[in-house]
């Protein structure tokens, strides 16, 4: 007997995220694995001085990081093989992951001492700078934060995020500009409903078919960070978007997902519960 499967929404755009917390690049199609889209966070660079991750949750030390962008030259196939990666510096200048100079020119331009890996490390960590927000559960410090062994995930291998929550985030705070890319997500769904809520908070546990192969479980809603009120390109620094969340949905945005069934994902995937 096939099981129910209620169409909720459709595949609008794919992120990945070569190189952890620069700038990625938007695809029309990633095959996905239990690892998530291949190739997402597969580098980081690592702090020489304290072993930790670098990532903008620390903005004072990494915020800079969201003026690079990195993009693969080609295609990741397998994981075993992840390709080279293209890093563009804020002036527009470039270098690949594999020369050799790597680790000291992203040193000298960031003035810090870093070293360009893959995600190998058993133990990753990184450091989180919680702003004096109401409804954060730690407010005007910095943490530490552990990471899944061998990956440069925070938390989980996919992010999902629908356009109602964007819709109404808008709603809520008109003034804020909020933007897919201020979020950082993998996978972006417009519901078929078209209606302006936190619809992903009704997703918990729930199993999730995209396109015919695909199927995702979601684990979680995802807490936000100062990150989403980082300036990036055009968007300025806004601790407004942060506060609208907090106020309006806990701190979450979005769900966190694992991947049950791998497969190619596109966009205008139809999307559907299963169960």
């Amino acid at each position: 007997m096939n099981q129910a499967r209620t169409d909720t929404g459709m595949v609008v755009s794919i992120w990945r995220y070569p190189v952890k917390s620069m700038l990625g690049e938007e695809l029309n199609s990633s095959y996905v694995t239990e690892r998530g889209l291949i190739g997402d966070r597969a580098y980081a660079l690592i702090d020489q001085k304290t072993g930790k991750v670098a990532s903008a949750k620390n903005p004072k030390k990494w915020g800079k990081l969201f003026d690079f962008r990195s993009v693969f030259i080609d295609p990741p196939q397998v994981v075993e093989n992840i390709p080279s990666v293209r890093i563009t510096f804020p002036d527009g200048t470039h270098i690949f992951s594999d020369q050799d100079n790597i680790d000291y020119t992203l040193s000298k331009v960031l003035d810090q001492d870093v070293r360009l890996m893959r995600a190998s490390l058993e133990r990753p960590s990184y450091e989180e700078y919680w702003p004096d927000i109401d409804g954060l559960a730690q407010r005007a410090k910095v943490t530490d934060e552990t990471m899944p062994s061998q990956t440069f995930f925070d938390l989980a291998v996919i992010h999902l995020l629908t356009t109602s929550t964007i819709n109404r985030l808008r709603e809520l705070y008109p003034e804020g500009r909020f933007e897919v890319r201020r979020f950082r997500p993998n996978i972006v769904i417009e519901s078929a409903s078209g209606e302006k809520d936190f619809i992903e908070n009704l997703w918990m546990g729930k199993k999730i078919m995209i396109g015919e192969d695909i199927v995702l479980r979601v684990t979680g809603s995802c807490t936000r960070c100062v990150m989403t009120t980082l300036p990036q390109g055009d968007l300025p620094k806004d601790l407004g978007i942060l506060r609208t969340i907090a106020r309006y949905n806990k701190v979450n945005a979005g769900v966190y997902a694992s991947v049950q069934r791998g497969g190619t994902i596109h966009r205008g995937d139809l999307v559907r519960f299963e169960g």
